[in-house]
């Protein structure tokens, strides 16, 4: 089925004057107040083609922003990636060979194989493993409301929630069981474990990749995050009317497993399925049914791809 193309409102910038920063890592930026409070790692462009944090993360760097107290890191995930961008083909870039947010286990980092992302990751694993808090931005492929994703531990929920009250990013996808398809950059190491050492760890997923207010909203995230730690003012104020949060469950990670996987029908993302209901076949692998009723699918693949995610399949949580 032919994919609409999307609007193109916000496209890459030349990020050279950015690769220098102060770490010793390309395109990593640290700034230190000289006084006591937590670490807080801003990072964007995990996915090559997520402009929308790039946006945030240049626009903390352009305006000067300064922690009061502790020390906040900016980082420029996967330059490579980004520097690919071909835009009579703005999905392609996503990654070049691994994803990036999806070899953050020891297994990999230290394993033997090779690539652009695998490099990157092992570049960034300090910068990550020294962060006591973490927000990293994405976007979506369909232009579908923003959302939080975090593994499920009372501390990244009493977080977003408090961040989700602020009434700018509403709804909250809760992993109680991991990914299921690999290791996202907010579980390696101590963030992925339910001790008290850990800080906190969100993804926010900002809207479509390329929409301005995508990156707008990327933006004042990212500040509200770094505010809700103490380490900048408050930004600027919420909406006058917040929205009601909404919560769901990862239930299952549906991979694509043959070249004839497809969907039922059309999908975005937020349809909702009755238990036992066909969401997709996928050749010889069989069909992908909704395990219970009101199964909501989230980020369903806009281009199935061996492999690679198809959908999440989540039920919704009382408020």
């Amino acid at each position: 089925m032919a994919q609409t193309a999307p609007l193109l409102e916000v496209l890459p910038r030349d990020l050279s004057a950015y690769r220098i920063g102060n770490t010793g890592i390309d395109y990593v930026h640290r700034f230190d107040s000289g006084r006591p409070g937590p670490h807080v790692l801003i990072n964007a462009l995990t996915h090559g083609n997520e402009v929308c944090g790039m946006v945030a993360a240049t626009h903390l760097l352009d305006t000067g922003v300064q922690p009061r107290i502790g020390t906040l890191t900016v980082s420029f995930a996967h330059v490579a990636a980004y520097e690919a961008f071909r835009q009579d083909d703005p999905f392609a870039n996503r990654q070049l060979v691994h994803n990036l947010n999806r070899v953050w286990s020891d297994e990999w980092l230290d394993g033997p194989e090779h690539s652009p992302e695998l490099k990157r990751a092992r570049e960034l694993r300090p910068i990550v493993a020294a962060a006591d808090h973490i927000l990293d931005i994405h976007s979506t492929s369909q232009p579908v409301v923003p959302f939080w994703v975090y593994p499920g531990f009372e501390r990244n929920a009493r977080a977003a929630l408090a961040l989700g009250a602020l009434g700018r990013v509403a709804v909250h996808l809760q992993m109680p069981r991991g990914l299921g398809s690999g290791t996202p950059l907010i579980e390696h190491g101590r963030h992925g474990r339910p001790d008290d050492t850990a800080g906190v760890a969100l993804v926010v997923e900002c809207g479509q990749h390329f929409l301005q207010t995508s990156a707008d909203l990327a933006t004042v995230t990212a500040l509200d995050f770094l505010a809700y730690f103490g380490l900048i003012d408050t930004p600027a104020e919420a909406p006058a009317t917040a929205s009601r949060q909404r919560r769901f469950e990862l239930l299952q990670t549906c991979l694509v497993r043959t070249p004839e996987f497809r969907f039922v029908r059309p999908l975005v993302g937020f349809e909702t399925f009755a238990s036992g209901e066909l969401i997709a076949t996928d050749g010889d692998a069989g069909e992908i049914r909704a395990p219970c009723d009101d199964c909501t699918v989230m980020m369903p693949t806009r281009a199935p791809v061996v492999g690679r995610e198809a959908v999440y399949l989540t039920r919704p949580l009382a408020s």
